[in-house]
């Protein structure tokens, strides 16, 4: 198993978006460094799960398949990665949003 080299260090990593628990998140955006492209809430499945699950938009099944090539990550650090999902991080579990320039546009609400 190779080790990895996330995109921002430690010291990079600011309190913006703190005490909102942890999320799934691709290496394409804590390694890589793309922007989330893709992302979706569904009901937590533990009191330290925001429910969040983010994306670049371009993995495919492959790539999910393997358990190295994702993780999860306090929502802060995704935050630090990708400032614009910060307006959309109260959203209700159920929804789903796709990147459209700066912003995101919703692909649906369950709710």
């Amino acid at each position: 198993m190779s080790v990895k080299i996330f995109k921002l260090k430690p010291h990079q990593i600011a309190p913006i978006a703190l005490g909102r628990g942890g999320c799934l998140c691709t290496d394409r955006i804590v390694v890589d460094g793309s922007p989330v492209g893709y992302m979706y809430r569904e009901p937590p499945s533990r009191p330290e799960d925001s429910g969040w699950r983010f994306f670049a938009g371009d993995e495919d099944d492959a790539y999910m398949e393997d358990l190295h090539r994702h993780g999860v990550y306090d929502v802060n650090t995704v935050v630090n990665y990708d400032p614009d999902v910060f307006p959309y991080l109260d959203a209700p579990p159920g929804t789903c949003l796709e990147r459209d320039g700066a912003s995101f546009r919703r692909l649906r609400d369950d709710e």
